[in-house]
Parts: C-alpha cells; sequence; structure tokens
C-alpha cells in the first residue's frame, strides 16, 4: 500500500467492538494485543467490550485494562447484537470487529485497516488447519460460502469471518433482526455485495481457540441454514427464485423422461406440473426483487463521494 495510505491509518480514529461471552481465558490477552498494535500505528481508537451476560471473569479482565469501555446485557443477547450495541456506542466512525478468544491474529489489523481506505469493508479472510475444523464443519463451510457466491455474484472465500473493518453507517443501515445472532457477519456480507458496495478480502492466518468453544454445530448450522434463506430472500430474492423455478424445471424432466419410458401417465402429469411452475416461479423472483428495490435499503456512494478517487503515483503527477 501506499504511503498515502499510511499517513491516512494514522490520521484515522478507530472504534473496536469485541463481543464477549464466558471469554475470561483469553480476552485479556486479545486487549493487550490491541492495544500495542493500535498504539503502534499512531491512530486515534477506542477499544469497546460488549459483555454479552457472562458468568465468569470476563468482565473483570477487561476492567483491569486501561481505557477499555465495558458495556453489559444482563443476559445472553447473541453475537450480531452485542456488535450492534457496541457500534451505537463507538464515537468513531470506523468499526473494527474481533473475537474475544484469541484465534484472530490481531497483528493483520494494520494491513486491514490501510485496505479500509478504498473499500467499504475489509475482510479478514481465514487460512489454515484450524479454520477447516472438522469433517463436519469444512464442508458445511463450503457449501455455505458457494451459495453465498452464487447470490452475490462475488467470490468470497470467508462469508463469516470475525475480523473485520467497515463503516458505522452501514453496520446501522443494514442491521436488523435477522443478524443479532451468530449470523451477523454473513448477513451483513451479503447486505453489502449485493448492493453494490466495494468488500475487500484479505488472507489472514486463524489460530485455536482459548477456552471453550460456545457454537453448537448441528443447532448452529440449521439456525444459520434459516437466516441465510431469509437474508437472501431479503437482499437478492431473484437468485432463490431462480434457484427453485431450476429444481422444478429439473424435477420436471425427470418426471416426464420416466413416465414416456415406462409409460405411466401420472408421471406424465406430476412432470407437466412441474414444468408449467417454472414460470410462476420466475415471475416471483420478479416480482420480490421489484419491491425490495422499492424498500428503500441504503444505495452506495459514488466513487467521487467516497473520495476514492486519488491520484496514482504514475498519472504523471509530481
Amino acid at each position: 500500500m501506499s504511503n498515502a495510505n499510511e499517513r491516512t491509518v494514522a490520521d484515522s480514529a478507530i472504534s473496536v467492538v469485541v463481543p464477549a461471552l464466558n471469554e475470561e481465558a483469553g480476552i485479556g490477552l486479545v486487549l493487550d494485543r490491541l492495544a500495542s498494535e493500535l498504539g503502534k500505528l499512531g491512530a486515534t481508537y477506542e477499544i469497546i467490550v460488549v459483555d454479552d451476560g457472562s458468568d465468569d471473569g470476563t468482565g473483570e479482565c477487561a476492567r483491569q485494562r486501561n481505557g477499555v469501555r465495558i458495556i453489559r446485557h444482563p443476559q445472553n443477547a447473541g453475537y450480531g447484537a452485542s456488535i450492534y450495541d457496541g457500534v451505537l456506542a463507538a464515537r468513531h466512525e470506523r468499526i473494527v470487529i474481533t473475537d474475544a478468544d484469541g484465534t484472530y491474529p490481531i497483528e493483520a489489523l494494520p494491513e486491514l485497516l490501510r485496505w479500509a481506505e478504498d473499500y467499504d469493508m475489509v475482510v479478514g479472510a481465514r487460512k489454515g488447519r484450524a479454520y477447516r475444523g472438522s469433517l463436519f464443519k469444512f464442508p458445511a463451510r463450503i457449501v455455505f460460502g458457494a451459495l453465498c457466491s452464487f447470490v452475490t455474484g462475488t467470490a468470497i472465500p470467508d462469508v463469516n469471518s470475525g475480523l473485520r473493518v467497515m463503516r458505522r453507517d452501514l453496520v446501522l443501515a443494514f442491521s436488523d433482526p435477522l443478524s443479532r445472532g451468530m449470523s451477523f457477519t454473513t448477513t451483513i456480507t451479503l447486505a453489502l455485495l449485493s448492493n453494490g458496495y466495494f468488500v475487500k478480502f484479505v488472507p489472514i492466518g486463524y489460530q485455536q481457540r482459548i477456552g471453550r468453544s460456545k457454537v453448537r454445530y448441528v443447532r448452529d448450522t440449521l439456525r444459520a441454514s434459516q437466516i441465510l434463506v431469509q437474508a437472501i430472500t431479503r437482499y437478492n430474492p431473484i437468485k432463490l427464485f431462480l434457484v427453485l423455478a431450476a429444481l422444478s424445471a429439473f424435477a420436471g424432466v425427470i418426471a416426464a423422461g420416466v413416465g414416456w419410458a415406462i409409460g405411466e401417465a401420472v408421471l406424465w402429469t406430476v412432470g407437466a406440473l412441474q414444468l408449467a411452475a417454472v414460470l410462476p416461479l420466475f415471475g416471483l423472483g420478479l416480482v420480490a426483487d421489484l419491491l425490495r428495490r422499492q424498500h428503500g435499503l441504503p444505495l452506495p456512494p459514488t466513487v467521487a463521494q467516497r473520495g476514492f478517487a486519488r491520484a496514482s503515483p504514475d498519472d504523471g503527477n509530481s
């Protein structure tokens, strides 16, 4: 990145939001690393810990660090709700989020912040064995990532990374009941990419967590599947109906083909009904997309409004 970008990072003001639920084993280390890295940048910053109803020493560990602001929920409200409350309390427009369990490389934050000069959101795309996880977890990640890439038309290497840099106004604009749980990161990724915002994915390492995981794979996978369908319906519904129409067409062709092969009239009828449903499904997708456009999701600013149109070192200006 250019020296101009580095100077801009040093001059910027950053709010770091750290959601935490029973993370006394790791949160102290994470907060110390954040203070160290941000201090090296020379940026104005604040660190906000949102204690989401912890019943261990999470809050006390955070209070032992100078300058850390703490928001406490009386009971568990959810990962997305914790981020939203932290962003509401933030004093600065540039928001960083990271987890309190030590999995994310805080030393990658300066690079993400430099990319954030030119992008609406910068995501740390995780790599390595700890990210791939178990035999059950990794295939689920691949399927979810493929669905999200199809919906947005963009290759998404990591749809739900918890280390990212975002604009405060976008977090508030796109935060809704869909994203108050663990699905916050997936939802906002879909929302921004589906609405024409600039999103950058930067490869980062990923470590084993400190302490015990709160994830319940079966329950959380089912919940994430539900949220994903709801998010697609909200932000890019025509893609969902295209899939349904394609499945209906495929089933219709198979049923009609089998019916023809074995001379079974019932299968012919089923196939015809499935094929007849294709156009209505596609039409519903068009109507849903029209309704989405009419209900005022925030439009991305132009390049000129963002201030990205800076002269490059090679344009002849000196």
